[in-house]
């Protein structure tokens, strides 16, 4: 894989394939910025060396129609305020208009193409929208790790049909802490695992078991994975489909010598509701009509235990319903813990970096990566396309 320093970019065009998919609120206004501020160090590199920007993106899922609410606009407003320089906006991401635009451009202007996602062909990888894309640059440059395990036009397609390509500084810095965490750890090497589903995580589950010393398993899946030893978890969350597959990864991990940490308390509640009736009990004292919606104090002191002399943390998915403060303190304690560890330590995940957030923590933490379902995927030890496409 190429170096985006070994590049020459004095005069040339550089598609930038970022990712500006950021919460917005009802008046238009972004409410995270993370992905726009780790996007900047690469576009002002190609900026200082010279080189005109392009850069394109994805926003949302408005599939292949134009929705003016998921228009990129703003966000080029947005970045232009962050980096003190003009952001040119052109209303789509192919013809005429957008290459008259490019012909137009400066050595260090940068210009933001519309919501790629606006033409179906993005999503499809249309060899004909990716040819489009192509023309409009010379090197191509991906630096969106949340959109790397797509294989879309602007992702694979367009780095097809260039030949100078390489991934920028946000895209390195995910593919070297992750390389440092899951390939080459300091150990022991500690998995902390929450969030909803079972289903969404199971091969990840199963291959990092092959990687790590101990696994912490938390949130509504832990529901799955107690309920599958026989444990009463009332009106938890629960995949009954998963019970077998739970069984069967805590088999395994017994088999590789793996140690795993379940809850042995809950913050139980009789509602899913911020102002729910609440109270702490034992795995064992679970009441019938009740729901698990955070661990319990014995919990968190339990995967404190498991964290205390970690040397490398990977954490995906939060401990409990955490966006409720009465379910929040299981997540918080837990936040505090990684952040105050002597450990390498990786968040990834929109809700396991919100809750890290929440906590106050994000400048303890080593690194929060920007993607999400390309975390896991890396997690599952897939390759993602995106990073194929660069080598």
């Amino acid at each position: 894989m190429n170096n985006l320093r070994d590049i020459a970019l004095a005069g040339k065009r550089a598609l930038v394939r970022v990712d500006f998919n950021v919460p917005m609120d009802d008046a238009g206004l972004i409410t995270e910025d993370s992905r726009i501020v780790g996007a900047i160090p690469t576009i002002e590199y190609i900026v200082t060396q010279g080189g005109k920007v392009i850069l394109c993106s994805h926003m949302g899922k408005p599939k292949g129609q134009r929705q003016e609410k998921l228009s990129l606009k703003p966000t080029g407003e947005y970045l232009a305020k962050l980096i003190g320089k003009p952001v040119a906006f052109v209303s789509d991401c192919i013809g005429q208009e957008v290459a008259a635009k490019v012909a137009a451009m400066k050595d260090g202007d940068i210009l933001l193409l519309e919501n790629l996602r606006f033409h179906k062909e993005e999503t499809d990888n249309d060899p004909a929208f990716s040819a489009q894309l192509a023309k409009l640059a010379e090197v191509y440059v991906d630096d969106a790790f949340a959109a790397a395990h797509r294989a879309h036009a602007s992702v694979v397609g367009v780095a097809a049909l260039l030949a100078e390509k390489a991934p920028g500084f946000l895209l390195q810095k995910e593919i070297d802490y992750f390389h440092k965490a899951m390939d080459a750890p300091e150990r022991p090497l500690v998995a902390l695992v929450g969030g909803a589903k079972v289903s969404s995580k199971l091969g990840a589950l199963l291959n990092m078991l092959g990687k790590v010393d101990r696994m912490i398993i938390g949130g509504a899946m832990a529901n799955t994975f107690l309920k599958s030893q026989g444990v009463e978890v009332g009106a938890s969350k629960v995949e009954d489909d998963l019970l077998d597959a739970a069984r069967d990864v805590l088999a395994k991990a017994a088999e590789k010598g793996v140690a795993v940490f379940l809850p042995v308390d809950f913050v139980a509640a009789d509602a899913f509701a911020p102002d729910a009736v609440t109270k702490i009990v034992t795995t064992k004292d679970m009441p019938k009509n009740w729901m698990a919606l955070d661990i319990g104090p014995a919990s968190v002191l339990l995967f404190k235990e498991a964290l205390q002399d970690a040397k490398t943390i990977v954490w995906n998915g939060p401990m409990g319903a955490f966006e409720m403060d009465a379910f929040a303190r299981g997540t918080m304690a837990l936040c505090q813990a990684v952040a105050a560890s002597h450990a390498l330590s990786i968040t990834g995940g929109g809700d396991s970096n919100a809750a890290v957030k929440k906590a106050g923590e994000e400048k303890n933490i080593s690194y929060m990566s920007t993607g999400g379902g390309a975390f896991l995927e890396l997690m599952e030890g897939k390759t993602l396309p995106g990073l194929a496409a660069l080598a």
